[in-house]
């Protein structure tokens, strides 16, 4: 027991001289939307052609902002160990592969060459979403009316986001979706689901977890991505993942906590 606190002793020790250290790995978090409309989400966004040639300037022009964070290292929302992302960042690089609408592409892709990297970092793990179970025990406990309100609040501030995007440039979209408010707003819709269920039927309580539960895997699989005190690590994921994977980095002392408003000047 004693060898047992004595290694927690040396531990916390060990951390907490790598917490005071100025030299700590840095993680920005990069909430973003779908731009390729893929759907896979319970509220979607329409989002319109980012190919077309004013969204391809406006792209650069959130590229250049990136830049100016000096990341070493760019993880995507692409299944973690895939082969297929980093094969065709290599064929993007050697000029065999033509970017698609895909935010991971757009972004990720053509940030990670022209700063020359030699690879792209999947760091995706999918995981349960049991909405459908909510929704059930929402409506044999005469609450499904309540939970219909709880869809319309997403789906309004969905829409709002949508209108934005059509209304603004890319830069300026991303600056609004990476905003505390925006961030906590999409924190705060997961735990409105907390209140439908009973003991013995933890449906909302059980989607919080879950979708906690496929979260901190995500930042599991960032971390793995450090090598040094001085890795600068840039995570692209949707904006529904920015709240959760910011808090696992805030509650993480070894790592330094970024965040798009510190290079965009917060406008």
């Amino acid at each position: 027991m004693r060898k047992m606190f004595l290694c927690l002793a040396l531990a916390a020790v060990s951390t907490a001289s790598w917490c005071q250290s100025d030299a700590r790995p840095e993680i920005l978090i990069l909430g973003t939307y779908h731009m390729a409309n893929p759907g896979r989400d319970v509220y979607n966004m329409q989002a319109d052609d980012v190919l077309a040639p004013k969204r391809q300037q406006e792209i650069a022009q959130l590229i250049e902002v990136l830049k100016t964070f000096h990341a070493t290292k760019i993880a995507i929302e692409a299944d973690v160990g895939s082969e297929r992302a980093t094969q065709q960042y290599s064929d993007y690089v050697a000029g065999k592969y033509t970017l698609t609408s895909n935010e991971t592409n757009q972004i990720g892709y053509r940030l990670a060459k022209e700063m020359g990297h030699k690879t792209i970092y999947p760091a995706d793990e999918e995981g349960d979403f049991p909405w459908e179970r909510v929704a059930n025990y929402a409506k044999a406990n005469g609450m499904a009316e309540k939970f219909a309100a709880v869809g319309d609040t997403m789906g309004k501030l969905v829409k709002e986001q949508d209108e934005f995007l059509h209304s603004h440039t890319v830069l300026e979209m991303y600056e609004y979706l990476n905003s505390d408010s925006i961030s906590a707003k999409g924190v705060a819709f997961y735990y409105s689901l907390v209140p439908y269920g009973d003991p013995g039927d933890y449906a909302g309580p059980d989607l919080l977890a879950a979708w906690f539960q496929r979260n901190i895997r995500i930042y599991h699989n960032i971390l793995k991505l450090i090598d040094s005190p001085n890795d600068k690590i840039l995570v692209i994921f949707g904006a529904g993942h920015l709240g959760w994977l910011q808090q696992d980095v805030a509650d993480d002392a070894s790592v330094r906590l970024r965040k798009l408003a510190e290079f965009t000047g917060g406008r």
